[in-house]
């Protein structure tokens, strides 16, 4: 007989937990709540162990520099980054969900609509220069 599940793991009902504490403290651009969500974001990936933590740190350099519209904030309690209160970048820590490796997404949000077939999501396992380059070049591209 097959294993049945009992519902959301642990890890996916902190992750709806902090999903809904984030919209209930939800910012506007301007608006002191702004500086409350960075701190949030910046809370997170200090969370976070070293390998991760070099990763967010680097996507938010990066963000910050050629995106300052996208405001940081945590969506379901990973870092993120949204315009109008809409995520476009994000990412994914490998130890928060039990997975092989830490994510940068970026949303339809983003817009890095390409042809027919584009990645959304990219596999990341140590920040280095060509890494920043790549993550530069996607964050380059989000509209």
């Amino acid at each position: 007989m097959a294993d049945k599940t009992d519902g959301f793991t642990d890890s996916e009902r902190a992750a709806m937990k902090a999903r809904a504490a984030e919209l209930r403290s939800a910012a506007k651009p301007g608006s002191k709540k702004v500086e409350t969500e960075r701190r949030a974001l910046l809370d997170a990936i200090a969370g976070m162990p070293g390998d991760e933590q070099a990763i967010a740190n680097r996507v938010h350099e990066i963000v910050s520099d050629l995106a300052p519209d996208l405001l940081p904030k945590t969506w379901y309690g990973m870092p993120a980054w949204a315009r109008d209160g809409k995520v476009g970048v994000f990412v994914k820590h490998a130890s928060k969900f039990k997975m092989r490796y830490t994510e940068v997404g970026f949303t339809e949000e983003a817009h890095l609509d390409e042809g027919g077939i584009w990645p959304t999501v990219y596999a990341v396992t140590t920040m280095n220069d060509a890494v920043s380059e790549q993550l530069t070049e996607l964050v380059k591209r989000v509209r």
